[in-house]
């Protein structure tokens, strides 16, 4: 670990700690995770802009949360697996932690924005579907979406404006794969405390802000399903919302144990996992939730394959 003199200027990431055949695992498979990532949204982004069947609000915010899913898993995962690659310890520049946090954290709070939003759409088209194409027209999605990313990049100016003021003389050394808040907050040799409880009540208005509309919408939405009587019925109405309550679930839950949590600066091996859920396994599992379980999609997808088929054989 380098001098208390030059922690103003770099911090080393101490990513993942084990031998080299452990990285080298490591980075085969969180490369591989991190293609497919690209690769599964990337496709769910051109099918959404090019077929006529998902030209609605709910595809439309899928496009946005797909491309959410890019930029999330793109801000950590290049960095870790250079880390991985490369023997020794990893150092990124006092700026490109500032960037990386921010950019983690404002595209982080977007992405609840828009599943918030979401959640309300699911609940207009269960709930209200004569009234569905007057409440979601293009301007209200368009409005939302432009909403989200606003909300998301400027509510997290003044966070990590507030945790690089601190003085980090303990150490230069971050105890995890990218610039996580909590392990900055354990170098800094100033009283965090109070911070740490303004972030803390932060972090809890957007999740918790963001899950209400949620919760509020899937109740009404179950108790509508349970209301219609035939069995084919409830099924079709329940799988419109299905790929994004499985994603809701995974990604709030991950998320509320990381970071709604009045002390950020928990055990570093706890926050690493967490941290894989939200920036690894998630933008993963994405493009999987909502082709699966999603018929439309299904169809999209498989007429694509066949226009290419097509193609390739004249």
């Amino acid at each position: 670990v380098m001098d208390n003199h030059s922690s103003d200027t770099e911090f080393c990431l101490r990513g993942f700690p084990g031998s080299q055949d452990l990285c080298s695992t490591l980075f085969a498979l969180f490369f591989f995770f991190y293609l497919v990532t690209l690769m599964g949204n990337m496709v769910i982004i051109t099918i959404i802009g090019v077929d006529r069947r998902l030209q609605s609000p709910m595809y439309f915010f899928l496009a946005h949360l797909s491309v959410l899913e890019i930029l999330i898993t793109t801000i950590v995962v290049p960095v870790m697996l250079w880390g991985l690659l490369l023997p020794g310890m990893q150092t990124i520049s006092l700026t490109g932690c500032v960037v990386q946090l921010f950019l983690y954290l404002a595209v982080g709070t977007t992405e609840f924005t828009l599943l918030g939003a979401m959640a309300v759409d699911r609940y207009v088209a269960v709930c209200d579907p004569l009234r569905y194409n007057i409440v979601m027209t293009s301007r209200t999605c368009n409005s939302v979406v432009i909403v989200s990313w606003l909300f998301g990049f400027l509510s997290e100016i003044w966070p990590v404006y507030a945790t690089f003021q601190f003085t980090f003389c303990k150490s230069n050394l971050l105890d995890h794969f990218y610039c996580d808040r909590g392990q900055l907050l354990k170098l800094s040799c100033d009283d965090t405390l109070f911070t740490e409880f303004i972030l803390f009540l932060m972090a809890a208005f957007i999740i918790i802000g963001s899950l209400t509309p949620t919760i509020v919408s899937y109740t009404y939405i179950i108790s509508t399903i349970l209301k219609i009587p035939s069995a084919s019925g409830r099924r079709k109405a329940f799988s419109t919302c299905a790929s994004h309550f499985t994603f809701v679930v995974i990604g709030y839950g991950s998320c509320l144990f990381l970071y709604v949590k009045p002390k950020q600066t928990q055990a570093a091996e706890y926050n690493r996992v967490v941290s894989l859920m939200v920036s690894v396994v998630t933008p993963f599992l994405n493009p999987f939730i909502f082709t699966l379980r999603n018929d439309k999609v299904k169809e999209a997808l498989g007429d694509g394959v066949k226009r290419c088929c097509h193609l390739l054989k004249d």
